[in-house]
């Protein structure tokens, strides 16, 4: 019996069919519109996916393929996964989507499959219907990631360390404000990564700006401070009902004064109060295999409480793909 579902590669003249698709679906953010992900696109070789039902196109699969032949949800993407219509899909239809892209991928030599599943706080709706058809897969889990998130329709009160943070800032006063550009934020964050991660921005200075410009209302950066300069900084990807805080930094003197805690006390109880959660981020290092325990101390004592970044490997020469 033929499938209803046809899989087919993404097109560059499909951009604006993506887009609809992804403002669309249940689980679609703004890391999955093709302004965002074709920034970076000289560093992966693109093989995102359509999912055709009778002929319409019905769901995406934002993906990239390595040198090796595994296909990837995007790695230049925090998460992703099929990304599937609000009505008219169900469990049903996602076994019988996930046995017509496991076929897909079989007969174009793609013998592996890492899947990383939006989070439920990024949903619209629930859309957890991947998660049950991954397990009838039987996939393995790769890797998890641990992210602190509030809450927002009951936020936690921040811990004695936090209060007294806030306490000390407020004495102070710092003032705060938005910025739209990245070379005001930038200097900071990368001071801060250099100094105790040893580590750069995933974004270049110029990346970041071209992603704000793309996106001015998606992507907002706060600076806070004392002084002339900055102590703190947070830059804030709006996705839907998340604030997602995709950078976060802090100086000396801005550890000293607690400006970061005063800058995240604003931004949670003034700015983004119509949100459903306030994501800090996960705190994980080694694919999640290490965490750390002074970060996600930190992220916890200012009201945030684990969610888990899932990614799954799916194994292709299992025999239960083979359909021929």
């Amino acid at each position: 019996m033929k499938s209803k579902w046809e899989i087919r590669k993404y097109r560059p003249e499909d951009s604006e069919l993506w887009d609809r698709l992804v403002a669309d679906s249940r689980q679609g953010t703004l890391l999955h519109m093709r302004g965002y992900m074709d920034y970076h696109a000289d560093r992966f070789e693109d093989c995102s996916l359509i999912a055709l039902r009778n002929g319409l196109p019905t769901a995406i699969l934002p993906a990239n393929i390595d040198s090796l032949g595994t296909l990837h949800s995007h790695q230049g993407l925090t998460y992703g996964g099929w990304l599937t219509p609000p009505v008219h899909f169900d469990g049903t239809d996602m076994l019988e989507l996930f046995d017509a892209w496991t076929g897909w991928c079989r007969s174009n030599n793609i013998t592996k499959v890492i899947y990383k599943a939006t989070p439920h706080i990024y949903h619209r709706i629930p859309a957890e219907e991947d998660i049950y058809a991954l397990f009838r897969s039987g996939v393995s889990i790769r890797t998890v990631n641990l992210s602190s998130v509030v809450d927002m329709r009951e936020i936690p009160s921040f811990n004695t360390q936090q209060k007294r943070n806030l306490k000390k800032a407020s004495t102070i006063n710092p003032w705060i404000r938005e910025t739209t550009d990245t070379s005001e934020f930038m200097p900071l964050l990368e001071e801060c990564l250099r100094e105790r991660h040893d580590a750069a921005p995933v974004h270049s200075r110029q990346e970041l700006q071209l992603l704000k410009n793309r996106f001015p209302k998606g992507i907002r950066m706060w600076l806070a401070g004392s002084g002339p300069e900055p102590e703190a900084a947070v830059c804030i990807y709006d996705t839907n009902s998340v604030a997602h805080c995709q950078y976060i930094a802090t100086s000396p003197a801005g550890r000293k004064n607690g400006t970061l805690a005063y800058l995240f006390h604003h931004l949670i109880h003034n700015v983004y109060t119509s949100h459903r959660y306030f994501d800090f981020g996960t705190s994980n290092e080694d694919a999640g295999h290490i965490l750390n325990s002074g970060l996600i101390h930190q992220k916890t004592g200012l009201g945030g409480r684990g969610t888990a970044y899932t990614t799954f490997e799916i194994n292709l020469t299992d025999e239960r793909y083979d359909r021929q």
